[in-house]
Order: C-alpha cells, then sequence, then structure tokens
C-alpha cells in the first residue's frame, strides 16, 4: 500500500483546546474508528497531548484534509464520550460566541463545561443505588425486625432491584443504617447510568398550584405571547406588578407542550426564594447552576438538563450556555442587572447570547424589568421587541410614596438626616421593618491621618484602604490586600487617625445605639460569606418582626419582603456625579429597584431618599415622571453624543507589571486599526489612556477604545484586527483582551 493511499485512508479530527490560541488543532483518528462511529464524534471530548501536557479537547469535526504534513500529526489519546458532550445546538452557540467577542473558541467551550467534565470525568448522568449482596437476597422478609430502618430498607430491596438517594431521603434513613448493612454484608452501593426520562415521565410533570387569578394588565400580557416561533419581549412591570406569575404561566405552558424552561436570575442571593416559588408551582425536576452548588452537582444538573431530565433550569448567567435537549423558553430577570455581563474572560453578554440562542431555536425570550436597560428599551420602541408593560401592583398593594430629603446645611447622625432618623423610629414603633441603603461595605472608605493628611492607601493598586472595625483591620476591596489598622500615623505618629467617608458598619453600630431594643441586620458582602447566609437572614426577616436591615446592592435586587413599610436610600448623589456614561442610568434603576422593596402587600411604603442636590433635573424627572420618561431622556442624550445604544465599541484592555510594555502594546493595536479602517466621522479611537483604576494588583492597566455607529462594521475591523494583533510579538509580554459592548467607557 503506497503512502498516499494510507493518507486517503486516515481520518483526523480538529479539536478545540482550551488555550490561549484562536487556532483548532488537527490529531489523527484510530485506524478502528468505524464510519458510525465517525458521524457521533462532533462534541465529544478527548484526551490529546499538546506540548508537554495532556489536555482535554473537544472534537469541532472529522476530515481526511490535514491541514499540515501528516506525518507530523499526533494520534489523540482517547475518545471520553460515546455520544456528544456538546450538543450541536450548544457547539453552534459557543462558536457564535466565540467570533462575536474574539475570544479562542477552545476556552469559550471550556467556560460552558462544568469542572469535572472539563477534568475529563464521565458524561453520562450517573445515579448512586444500593443493592442487596446475594447474602442479603438470602435473608427471609423479617430477617431484621429488631432493626426497624433496615428491615425497612430489607424489604424495599426484596421486592425492587434498588434504592436510590430520593428513595432514601423520602423514607428518612440514615447513612448509618445503610452503614451497618454494608458492615454486615447485607448491601452494597454502585452507580448506574440514569436512562432519559419516559414520555410517560415528562407528562406527569404538570402544575401542583391553580395559579392566582390574573389581572387585566397581566392576562394582556400573556395573551400577547407567542410559542414555538422566535420573539423578544420586554416586559416592563414597576416592583410588585407580577411579572413572576406571568414567568409562571408561561412556563406552565411550554412544559405542556413536552419542552422546557430556561430561567436567568442575576444573584446568587435571588436562587432560594425563586426555586422555592417554582417548586411551589409545578411538580417536575428544577435543575439549580450557580456558583454555591457544588461542582459533584453542577455537574450532574448539567447533564440533567442536556439529557431532557430536568425540565427547568433556573441559575445566574453561565447557565446561558446550559445544553436542553428541547428548550422552549428563555426567561431573562432583571434583564438590566450588569451581572449578566462577565468581566473577564470570554466577556460576554447572558442576555444577548441568550436572545441569539432563542432566534436560532425559534423561541421565545422574555426580558423583565422594572427598569429597562436602555439598550432593551430602544429595542422595544423601535419594534425589534415587543413591549409589555405592566403599570399597576399586583393585588392591593399601592406604590411606595417617595420623598427627597434636602441634606444641605443639617447634621448628619451616621450618614442619616433628623427627617430620616424619625422616620425609622415611627417604623419600628408601628411595629413595621425598614430598610437603609448604603452602597459602601465597611466601616469607612478612608482612614486619615489629622495632623499630616496622611491616608491608607492599598501598596498594590491605586486605592484607598477601606477600615473594617468588625474585626478592625484596613482592606483593599479590589485586590482582597488586608492589613491591620496602624494605632498612629506611620508618617508623623500622631495617634489623631479619623474615619472619613460613610459605610454599612458605621451606620449598623450607630441605629444598634440608638434603637437597641430592634434587630438592626447588616446585609453585604461580609456578612453573606456563609454559604445560606443570606437565605437564613432573610427567612428571619420574613417572619415579620419589627427590625431594621442596613445593605448593599444585595438588597435591591428581587427580594419579596412584605413587612418592609420604609426604604431611606442614604446617599443618591455618587450616581449624578459619576465620570461613567451609564452612571445616571443605574442610579435611575438603583433608586426604583431599592424603593420597590417597601409596600409590597398589605403594609403602605414610605421612600426617603437624602441628597445634597435635590433640585438636579435627572432626580426630579425619575420623581415626577417616573422611570420610563427618565429613560426616555436618557435615551435623546446618548443619541446626540453617541453613545450605546446608538453607538458600538470596543475595548482593548492591557496590563503588564511595567506600564510601558501596556502602551506599547496599546499603540501597536492604534496602529494596526487604523491601517485597516482610517478614523473618520462613523469610526473613531480612544487612546491608549489608563484605565479608571491605573494600577490594580501590582499592574499597570491601560485601554483603547474602538467607536463605530454600525456593529457590522465594528465587527469587520475586529476580525482582521484582532488577526492581525494576535501574530505580534508584543502580544507575549503583555496581557490584554478585547471587550465588546463593554459596559464601561
Amino acid at each position: 500500500m503506497t503512502a498516499s493511499t494510507q493518507t486517503q485512508q486516515q481520518w483526523y479530527a480538529t479539536i478545540a483546546l482550551p488555550v490561549p490560541l484562536r487556532s483548532l488543532f488537527d490529531y489523527s483518528l484510530p485506524q478502528t474508528t468505524t464510519p458510525d462511529t465517525r458521524k457521533q464524534l462532533a462534541g465529544c471530548r478527548v484526551k490529546v497531548s499538546f506540548r508537554s501536557q495532556t489536555l482535554i479537547g473537544i472534537i469541532i469535526n472529522c476530515h481526511q484534509t490535514p491541514s499540515f504534513d501528516p506525518n507530523k500529526i499526533k494520534p489523540l489519546d482517547e475518545i471520553l464520550d460515546k455520544r456528544a458532550t456538546f450538543p450541536a445546538e450548544l457547539l453552534k452557540l459557543c462558536w457564535w460566541a466565540a467570533n462575536y467577542y474574539h475570544h479562542p473558541i477552545g476556552e469559550t467551550l471550556y467556560t460552558a463545561l462544568p469542572q469535572q467534565l472539563r477534568q475529563g470525568k464521565p458524561g453520562e448522568l450517573t445515579t448512586t443505588v444500593w443493592r442487596l449482596t446475594v447474602e442479603g437476597r438470602g435473608l427471609p422478609k423479617d430477617g431484621l425486625k429488631r432493626a426497624p430502618k433496615q428491615q425497612e430498607v430489607l424489604q424495599h430491596l426484596l421486592v425492587h432491584p434498588h434504592l436510590r438517594g430520593d428513595e432514601i431521603e423520602a423514607r428518612n434513613i440514615s447513612p448509618t443504617t445503610l452503614a451497618a448493612m454494608i458492615k454486615k454484608g447485607l448491601l452494597e452501593k454502585d452507580s448506574t447510568i440514569e436512562p432519559p426520562p419516559t414520555q410517560a415521565e415528562v407528562d406527569n410533570t404538570l402544575v401542583l398550584e391553580t395559579p392566582p387569578n390574573l389581572s387585566q394588565e397581566q392576562q394582556a400580557a400573556i395573551d400577547q405571547l407567542r410559542y414555538h416561533q422566535f420573539k423578544t419581549y420586554l416586559l416592563e412591570g414597576i416592583t410588585g406588578s407580577g411579572k413572576t406569575e406571568i414567568y409562571l404561566q408561561a412556563i406552565a405552558r411550554v412544559l405542556q407542550a413536552g419542552q422546557q424552561a430556561l430561567v436567568l436570575i442575576p444573584e446568587i442571593g435571588l436562587t432560594p426564594q425563586t426555586i422555592k416559588r417554582f417548586r411551589q408551582r409545578f411538580s417536575c425536576p428544577i435543575a439549580e447552576l450557580h456558583s454555591n452548588v457544588s461542582e459533584s452537582k453542577r455537574n450532574q444538573n448539567w447533564m440533567a438538563a442536556r439529557d431532557g431530565r430536568a425540565q427547568i433550569v433556573i441559575g445566574t448567567r453561565l447557565a446561558a450556555f446550559t445544553p436542553m435537549k428541547q428548550l422552549g423558553i428563555i426567561i431573562i430577570d432583571e434583564e438590566h442587572d450588569l451581572s449578566y455581563k462577565q468581566q473577564d474572560g470570554l466577556r460576554y453578554s447572558a442576555r444577548d447570547l441568550s436572545i441569539y440562542r432563542a432566534s436560532t431555536l425559534r423561541i421565545p425570550v422574555i426580558l423583565g424589568s422594572a427598569t429597562p436597560s436602555l439598550e432593551s428599551l430602544h429595542n422595544a420602541i423601535h419594534g425589534r421587541y415587543h413591549h409589555l408593560r405592566l403599570t399597576k401592583r399586583a393585588g392591593s398593594a399601592k406604590p411606595p410614596q417617595i420623598n427627597i430629603l434636602d441634606l444641605r446645611q443639617k447634621p448628619l447622625f451616621a450618614g442619616l438626616c433628623g427627617e430620616a432618623v424619625k422616620a425609622l423610629a415611627d417604623t419600628l414603633a408601628n411595629g413595621h421593618q425598614a430598610i437603609v441603603f448604603i452602597n459602601r461595605r465597611g466601616y469607612a472608605p478612608t482612614l486619615l491621618c489629622h495632623q499630616c493628611g496622611w491616608i491608607a492607601e492599598c501598596r498594590s493598586c491605586d486605592a484607598h484602604m477601606t477600615l473594617h472595625r468588625t474585626p478592625l483591620h484596613l482592606h483593599c476591596h479590589h485586590c482582597n490586600a488586608q492589613q491591620p489598622a496602624p494605632r498612629q500615623c506611620p508618617s508623623c505618629h500622631s495617634t489623631q487617625l479619623n474615619p472619613r467617608g460613610l459605610g454599612t458598619e458605621q451606620t449598623e453600630q450607630w441605629l444598634q445605639q440608638q434603637f437597641p431594643q430592634y434587630p438592626v441586620i447588616r446585609i453585604d458582602r461580609d456578612t453573606t460569606q456563609r454559604k445560606n447566609a443570606l437565605t437564613e437572614t432573610l427567612e428571619e426577616v420574613g417572619k415579620g418582626e419589627p427590625c431594621v436591615l442596613i445593605g448593599t446592592q444585595m438588597l435591591a435586587k428581587g427580594h419579596h419582603l412584605p413587612k418592609i413599610a420604609l426604604v431611606v436610600i442614604v446617599d443618591c448623589d455618587q450616581g449624578l456625579l459619576s465620570s461613567d456614561f451609564r452612571g445616571s442610568e443605574r442610579l435611575g434603576q438603583l433608586i426604583v429597584q431599592v424603593a420597590g422593596r417597601a409596600g409590597r402587600e398589605d403594609v403602605p411604603g414610605r421612600v426617603l431618599i437624602q441628597s445634597h442636590t435635590p433640585d438636579h433635573p435627572l432626580l426630579e424627572c425619575l420623581m415626577t415622571k417616573g422611570y420610563h420618561r427618565y429613560a426616555r431622556q436618557l435615551l435623546s442624550e446618548r443619541q446626540a453624543t453617541g453613545l450605546p445604544p446608538f453607538g458600538f465599541s470596543a475595548l482593548f484592555r492591557a496590563e503588564s507589571k511595567r506600564p510601558e510594555n501596556a502602551i506599547e502594546f496599546l499603540q501597536m493595536v492604534a496602529r494596526t486599526l487604523s491601517q485597516i479602517a482610517p478614523a473618520s466621522r462613523d469610526i473613531q479611537y480612544l487612546g491608549p489612556i489608563p484605565a479608571r483604576m491605573e494600577k490594580l494588583n501590582e499592574r499597570f492597566r491601560y485601554q483603547f477604545q474602538l467607536k463605530t455607529s454600525s456593529r457590522k462594521v465594528l465587527q469587520g475591523i475586529l476580525k482582521k484586527g484582532v488577526k492581525q494583533i494576535d501574530q505580534h510579538a508584543l502580544t507575549k509580554r503583555t496581557r490584554w483582551s478585547v471587550d465588546v459592548d463593554a459596559l464601561e467607557n
């Protein structure tokens, strides 16, 4: 047989590897691979040798045309899957994400995979079961009657082939009971591949409880939804208007059609209440996918969704990459939330990714929010999204009364003025609950020497160290550096070290002294680090006893606290004075979302907004005309300046321990892009300029921005530019990334 004939008979696999290269790699398939096997290899995991290491890759396709000298192509080491871990639909989605966000395809695919599958562990959903041994099967029916729980296990297994984990939990059988039977040689533990659900099992998963009567607006919104076709619905409903009920009824229709639903939420803290609400309504399996789920459980849930066993998947942004056997609807709650945009690695938007996914599957996607993003509102105004509006609260609940408190020339107590303190006292005396919103954790953002002006600064970042009192220390919230708080100034040795500014700890301490008979509960990242801490705290608050909650943005997002009668927003001026072009948009969203926690049921709500600029035009517009008109005014300002959604941009970031390396790299980027598309009225370049925080964790950061009036033009420039940039030697001296549709300017 000639060498050429051998080459024609040899098949190769094109494989994506988790490396920072935008290339695919060819490996030769075993000669024993059959044609039927080759047809099923796309999306399967393989183990291969790459340089000096062994990696887990994903097969993209199989072919007979090698990309270079066949004699230099290595054989792959092992095919790990009997069927595709990545279904064709998910493979296509990841390919689109890699192209749109200009990220290596191998790293994009790894982003979607659970950790255990990245490590090469089995890609089939297995279930742990317990079976009787030969000796156990030889026992009489009452052979363990002196041990009631062991007897219960024995009687079950004499009739059924095995006992599953969920059955053990339902029967309240302890691990001690099982261990005792294993020690006696009566029981053995095993794992079995869980088969996909039968149609009878799917048909049995229907609604558990009778849905409540809908308001006219809710019913009108439900009536406008169309299934089995692609359409993006923007569900704009004021807080407490019943958006979740619309989600539930839309999902019920999808489940009855034998399909699955994907629900994205912005924060892990919202997962327990969302899961609880959905389990009250539906009897079908519901899978959670977020970082609080253990790796083994996430692996199981991911595969359960892929195989169609989990009919509802609820998760944070990474759940947008979940494989779904028969996806019928995607719901994105609080679609405006910034947490849907990944800020490192693959810098994708889960919202935009989900809309693309829905379009390819021809299914509906619902974007829900009381404060839609300007991009979504713009698309709704121009007919690209179907706009559904809920303007009234569900049931008998009324919108809260909102007042602005002028702080000018007034004494403040831990950030609170006298009117706010009196309102808190009245609320507690009436047996109700209150929220004090401060979007800054710690005791004080700055520690200052009164004698010489020394300020505690982070050694690794261009940032002040935040003072914490519980326990006492200095903490950089950017690089996580910590150090003891000094007793005297390191510069002049004075002991007059004074905290400057306000944090949640300071207000908590003052309110505890002011209202010692009531609980003062702080909710921020410091108090919720322990697993389930936030859930347990909110459950305690949900009992309705009078208390004061002090918190950051964690309290603003979707929590249903029926006994909140008062919300105090300590300082709204930061958003009004922000240099970020999205600052005003975020401020409006934050105020409306926080205010929406008040008066959600039978307790009348009141909101107090403290400000040193109470007559600011934007604040006045928000208070008098509501968020919808406020957002339209911001859209007019964006249009005049060509900012999103009226322009499109990509941000090149570079960082290095040597600032000249990052600057030189971005100067090369500027030259490369300018040669592809010279600057013009429709194509603008800005930079290199320092990032908002130039030094972070010992690395100097700079950025270069490309702005265009056309998404197509932007992508065209990036496609050519990134390819040329990749080949430049400067890429090896600098850590860099490209961020399409960046949240920053």
